[in-house]
């Protein structure tokens, strides 16, 4: 079973090996960066991580509008 999983990852492996060629060193952390920007990938990488930011401010401040307006409902309830 060890030996047909070790194939297929075998396989994959040469498969792949002349697209993932740069990936092994730390220079080509540089050629990454060029492909990102040549292509201006790096643009929608900023804008999805930009717009996940702003989804979780607005979940943010929502929970605290209702947590604030469920505090004053138990301090009016604990008065009244």
């Amino acid at each position: 079973m060890q030996e047909d999983s070790v194939a297929v990852v075998d396989t994959l492996t040469k498969a792949y090996s002349d697209q993932w060629a740069g990936v092994n060193g730390s220079e080509d952390v540089g050629t990454f960066v060029q492909f990102m920007s040549s292509n201006d990938l790096i643009f929608v990488v900023l804008g999805v991580s930009l717009i996940i930011w702003l989804v979780l401010l607005f979940f943010l401040f929502r929970v605290d509008k209702k947590v604030s307006n469920l505090e004053e409902q138990i301090k009016n309830n604990q008065e009244g």
